[in-house]
């Protein structure tokens, strides 16, 4: 499958010029690129003059509420329709949730911005680039391109999401532009401490509780760590969107594995996975075969059947990823 690699810079400003009302919305289960290249859009075209609406499924993460005008996306669309529509960080339509079908059925135009390889090009104008670390570096680059004056505003939601998505700057992706830019949204007052801090070394004491239930589970086999979170784990959890984020980041810091798995119960047939992987290891193609996608070194899918039935069609998969990556770097 060939990566959709097409940033059409000038198609996409005219249509923002052109356009009155523009809704932007981004993936399930927002992460920090998703909420900070959405939010860093909002904050943008706000100054521009723009009617805007952000949205996205069940709302802003609380761990992210710190960014500015994060209040402002909404958790769900019933009504408006508009100009433009601008989907952020997500690599299909159906990633993009209830909102996104909404706002696709109420849009007469309709931008795809991502830095996914897995793309599928759905949508009429593209500021794709599988190359950008994240889809906050695309929006950067499309400010950069339009001639557009950078605020504090705009920088806080980038920092955030370029941060996020490279685990403060450590996933093989990361290149001497990646800092450049971190350098130059620093200097319009974005705080690297304070996005460092509130978006990768912060978690409630619910979310050690899910771990120290999940941990039991937990199994090394040819090269691939897995664990599991069971809808039993979650009982009394509020967000239960962030429980297996930074676990499943941990288990990758194991030496002996090359891959890690953490399959999430959200419904009795309805399994959530989350996969990471060291450099050289590519877990994408695996979620993109169970119509998940993502990075090499992090996506993830829903799959449906029990935990069970699911992880015994899953790990063969990784365990032939961790042998393919094996052979490539030799």
């Amino acid at each position: 499958m060939m990566s959709l690699n097409q940033t059409n810079w000038t198609e996409a400003t005219q249509a923002v010029e052109a356009a009155q009302s523009i809704i932007i919305v981004t993936h399930v289960s927002p992460d920090g690129d998703a909420i900070g290249s959405a939010l860093g859009l909002y904050n943008m075209l706000r100054q521009q003059d723009k009617q805007v609406t952000v949205a996205v499924d069940e709302g802003l993460p609380d761990f992210l509420a710190f960014l500015p005008n994060a209040t402002d996306i909404q958790p769900s669309l019933t009504s408006g329709t508009w100009d433009l529509m601008i989907s952020t960080d997500s690599s299909d339509e159906p990633r993009t949730g209830k909102c996104g079908a909404y706002a696709r059925a109420h849009s007469a135009t309709i931008i795809n911005l991502d830095h996914h390889a897995t793309n599928t090009g759905f949508g009429d104008i593209y500021l794709v680039n599988p190359e950008a670390v994240s889809a906050a570096e695309v929006v950067f680059d499309w400010w950069g391109e339009a001639g557009y004056a950078l605020t504090r505003e705009v920088a806080m939601p980038l920092l955030t999401g370029l941060v996020t998505d490279t685990l403060g700057f450590r996933t093989s992706n990361v290149k001497p532009r990646t800092l450049e830019i971190a350098h130059d949204l620093m200097a319009l007052g974005a705080s690297l401490t304070e996005v460092t801090a509130r978006a990768l070394e912060s978690r409630p004491y619910q979310v050690v509780t899910v771990w120290k239930q999940s941990l039991p589970s937990v199994m090394l086999v040819n090269g691939v760590i897995s664990a599991n979170i069971t809808i039993a784990d979650q009982v009394g959890v509020e967000d239960p969107d962030r429980m297996e984020y930074g676990l499943v980041g941990w288990l990758r810091e194991v030496n002996e594995a090359m891959i890690a798995v953490v399959f999430t119960e959200e419904k009795p047939d309805e399994i959530k996975l989350s996969l990471r992987s060291k450099r050289g290891y590519d877990v994408s193609q695996v979620a993109l075969a169970l119509g998940g996608g993502g990075h090499k070194q992090a996506s993830g899918a829903t799959v449906k059947g029990t935990l069970q039935e699911v992880r015994e069609r899953v790990l063969p998969l990784l365990y032939e990823a961790v042998k393919q990556g094996e052979l490539e770097i030799v």
